[in-house]
């Protein structure tokens, strides 16, 4: 079951990240401009984001298995569908802009459902490593799916790129929906909103928790100004070029997926040799501190995070390229270590009967702030602009005249000497 588990997941993160880029492909070849990619794009988000505390619900009394199931089937048939208007020649921005919407709707449901996939199937000592495993087809993923979907597109079209999409989440969809977990939702059914109010009762009385999603929240923000101005700086003011900034993403990417593989190895959950974090025989109070393990943990997880502070400053300072790719290299490797701990921290820590809830509260600070840092970046930039062109200006202004163009100022009169006959 956990291979099954670990083979969907790597099926559903390479179809995943096909979308983006063989998305931005056919609208840019259907004629659209960029306020048309834009459009298309965030159809995706929003109903993603308006609909995950519903997700997280839903996630909490059904089983998860289930629910991936049906999320992997619809944005298997929303990229179908895709996949159809765009061999068809149609080209019509409205229906690919619908089409994401339903995807956007799927994932909003089937994301919540995957810790608690994870826990079903996946024994205690083992969960911290199969994080690591999903964490590591999830980054060589994103590495290379959109090399994949533009060369599908180069050769045969869009189309074609959408449709291997469509395939590879028809073979995660019967892949996870194979697994078998026993029961239904691990809580009491109540009343939606009743339920909804319990999964936010649950973030609020973790402070532990709520204190790390708002630091993730930032961290997203920030993530989405680097990666909107540092191309900018990297190819026009540091001289580095495309090619540095390839170097960058790239460093980048080798320190996250290192990053991954060295987190379930650190010793600092158990004693030496055994690394998952121990589940306590007897339930604590809800706001009750994490034992001094899951405090470590947490630790690494806040520093991990703490640590894109260096491509920042490294970017703010205008420095070379290689020290600019050094610093992400170290930020992303704090990414890299981030992710499996804090998915095994709070497995551990919250109830399996309110995690769907809880995650999604998780997920949504997570999705909305990296595109509000993507969005914010251009007038900050421009705004920075607006400054030091007002300052200047004003400068000019105040410049006293010079010489000759204005009244002399008035200098003292030199004190007579008189000199003695």
């Amino acid at each position: 079951m956990m291979s099954r588990l670990l083979l969907g997941r790597c099926l559903s993160a390479l179809a995943t990240a096909l979308i983006p880029t063989t998305l931005t492909l056919a609208v840019l070849r259907a004629g659209g401009d960029g306020g048309a990619l834009g459009i298309v794009l965030a159809s995706e988000l929003v109903p993603l984001l308006v609909l995950l505390p519903v997700g997280g619900v839903v996630a909490d009394r059904v089983r998860p298995e289930r629910l991936a199931l049906a999320a992997d089937l619809t944005r298997c048939l929303s990229q179908a569908a895709i996949a159809a208007e765009l061999l068809l020649g149609a080209d019509r921005l409205l229906d690919l802009a619908l089409l994401s919407a339903v995807a956007g709707a799927a994932i909003a449901f089937g994301s919540p459902a995957v810790p608690r996939l994870v826990i079903a199937v996946v024994p205690a000592p083992d969960r911290l490593r199969m994080n690591a495993r999903i964490g590591v087809a999830t980054s060589l993923s994103t590495v290379a799916a959109p090399a994949l979907a533009g060369t599908v597109t180069v050769a045969a079209g869009p189309g074609w790129a959408a449709g291997l999409t469509a395939v590879l989440f028809a073979c995660s969809a019967v892949t996870l929906g194979g697994v078998r977990t026993s029961g239904d939702g691990a809580g009491a059914r109540r009343a939606f909103l009743a339920d909804l109010a319990g999964g936010w009762r649950e973030v609020r009385t973790r402070p532990w928790f709520l204190a790390a999603v708002l630091g993730h929240g930032v961290w997203h923000f920030v993530a989405g100004l680097f990666l909107t101005l540092g191309p900018v700086m990297v190819v026009r003011h540091l001289g580095g070029g495309e090619a540095g900034w390839t170097l960058i993403v790239q460093g980048g990417t080798v320190g996250m997926v290192l990053g991954v593989f060295v987190a379930p190895r650190l010793p600092i959950g158990r004693p030496l040799g055994a690394f998952a974090v121990p589940r306590l025989p007897i339930r604590r109070p809800l706001g009750a501190a994490p034992p001094l393990p899951i405090r470590r943990q947490l630790a690494v997880v806040r520093a991990g995070a703490a640590a894109y502070l260096l491509p920042m400053v490294a970017l703010a300072v205008g420095a070379p390229v290689p020290v600019l790719a050094g610093a992400y290299f170290v930020a992303m490797f704090g990414l890299g270590l981030l992710s499996p701990l804090w998915e095994t921290v709070v497995a551990e820590q919250v109830p399996e009967g309110a995690l769907g809830r809880v995650r999604s509260f998780d997920q949504l600070i997570s999705f909305a702030s990296r595109p509000f840092g993507l969005a914010v970046a251009a007038p900050l930039a421009l705004t920075g602009a607006v400054l030091v062109a007002a300052a200047n200006l004003v400068a000019i202004a105040w410049q006293p005249a010079a010489p000759g163009q204005g009244p002399e100022p008035v200098r003292p009169a030199r004190p007579r000497v008189r000199r003695r006959r």
